[in-house]
């Protein structure tokens, strides 16, 4: 059973980037950032962080404390980063189910698993994060990489995965987040709004989905608030690990 969303006041309006737009529409206009870029999307993140989203990853990775024989689900999972070492960690004996919401980003994803050899580890699966259509208690872990913040109702999604959570299983929500370090945060948004769409103009021909994107990051919760929605969503013994003084946030909860 999926669990259900909150009912939005008729007319109540979402983020998209800066813009404000019906809950009924962002899916669609994220689809469509995401279709745009999904050719590029891998050289992109390697330009975008300097190679710095691979170490963002194995960290996460690291964390999940995963045996051989279980099963993990990455939500929103795009071209399969996570999920290959999550692969690499459940071993022949166990499963990964890596879902996307975009058709050509799990189309990609689909296609480096199987150059990677776990085309029979791995499940790919179209779906919404708010409405996982797998079973209550179905996964050991879940890992989001990069996701949420693209999420309609994120706290939709929060429960959703909860649910599908075994007892003892662990969340890990690996995203953008609010810089901490000193005197980061000019240089940060300098990078955001000039270097990015530049890059992505330049590499993907589309200036407007990396503006998006640094847009989306700015409106996203810091660490704080995201803590208290995991919390508010049932997770147990919720916290969270700045990386690079604070521009990206480890955050892990527990189903007890």
């Amino acid at each position: 059973m999926s669990a259900p969303s909150e009912k939005r006041p008729a007319g109540e309006t979402v983020d998209f980037g800066f813009e404000r737009v019906l809950p009924e529409v962002k899916a669609g206009r994220v689809r469509a950032v995401f279709d745009s870029v999904a050719d590029r999307y891998d050289i992109m993140n390697d330009l975008m962080s300097l190679g710095i989203h691979r170490l963002w990853k194995r960290f996460t990775l690291s964390q999940t404390g995963l045996k051989a024989g279980q099963r993990a689900l990455d939500v929103a999972g795009g071209t399969g980063d996570l999920a290959a070492g999550l692969a690499r960690q459940v071993g022949a004996t166990g499963r990964v189910a890596l879902t996307d919401i975009n058709a050509a980003m799990l189309a990609h994803g689909r296609d480096r698993m199987l150059d990677a050899g776990f085309a029979r580890t791995i499940d790919y699966v179209i779906a919404n994060a708010e409405r996982l259509p797998f079973a209550d208690a179905s996964f050991d872990c879940v890992t989001i990489g990069f996701g949420l913040r693209n999420v309609t109702d994120k706290a939709a999604a929060l429960r959703s995965m909860y649910r599908v959570l075994k007892p003892g299983g662990q969340l890990l929500v690996l995203e953008f987040s609010t810089p901490v370090a000193p005197g980061l945060g000019p240089i940060y948004d300098l990078y955001s709004f000039k270097v990015l769409p530049a890059l992505g103009r330049v590499i993907a021909s589309d200036a407007d989905s990396y503006r998006y994107l640094a847009e989306s990051i700015r409106t996203f919760p810091d660490q704080a608030k995201l803590e208290g929605m995991m919390q508010e969503a049932g997770f147990d013994g919720c916290r969270y690990h700045n990386l690079t003084g604070g521009i990206v946030a480890l955050h892990r909860g527990w189903r007890y």
